[in-house]
């Protein structure tokens, strides 16, 4: 099996670290989406053109959340429950509108202007990470791994591009600090 993706994807970060932790044989390769070598590689398997993707022999699997569930399956290990899952979502919904402000900003656009995409991305960042600072200290949201690590990696990619304030996020900082030092985190870091 094999993970490909980009060193600075947090999607492609949790996999990893998750996988890491269940030691489960996933091999990973980093692909430069904006080069045409990594362009064409992502083109090759991905119609969506996201990363990261997994191969594993003829199965190809394209969205990291079903990378986990294919995993979880085929390694025989539990699955999260209804509310673990819609944390999940919420978390994914934050980096997806983070990673739209990037590309916004990456491609010109002053993404602090008083127009309706960029509205609608920064209020729904401000009010999921304020309703995942209040939920990161239940015993069932600790009581999931991959939770844990996607919102770790959430929030050190945050913290990495340096997109949003996160000071007045007392718990957030708290776990990501909790966090920072575990191997797999140090090992994956995107700064590296």
């Amino acid at each position: 099996m094999k993970l490909i993706g980009s060193n600075t994807s947090p999607y492609a970060r949790r996999i990893r670290m998750w996988a890491a932790a269940k030691q489960l044989p996933l091999s990973y390769q980093h692909i430069d989406i904006f080069s045409q070598a990594g362009h064409d590689e992502l083109v090759r398997h991905n119609p969506a053109r996201k990363i990261p993707f997994l191969i594993d022999d003829a199965q190809l699997i394209c969205d990291s959340n079903l990378i986990v569930r294919y995993l979880r399956e085929k390694h025989q290990l539990p699955f999260p429950s209804w509310d673990q899952e819609n944390w999940l979502i919420l978390i994914n919904a934050c980096n997806d509108s983070l990673v739209e402000l990037l590309l916004s900003k990456r491609s010109g656009f002053d993404i602090e202007q008083d127009k309706l995409f960029f509205n609608l991305q920064r209020e729904r960042i401000g009010h999921t990470l304020h309703y995942l600072n209040e939920e990161c200290v239940t015993e069932e949201f600790l009581h999931c791994d991959y939770l844990q690590i996607s919102l770790y990696c959430l929030i050190d990619w945050v913290l990495f591009r340096e997109l949003v304030d996160l000071s007045d996020y007392e718990n957030l900082m708290a776990f990501h600090d909790r966090w920072q030092s575990h191997p797999i985190a140090q090992q994956t870091d995107p700064r590296n």
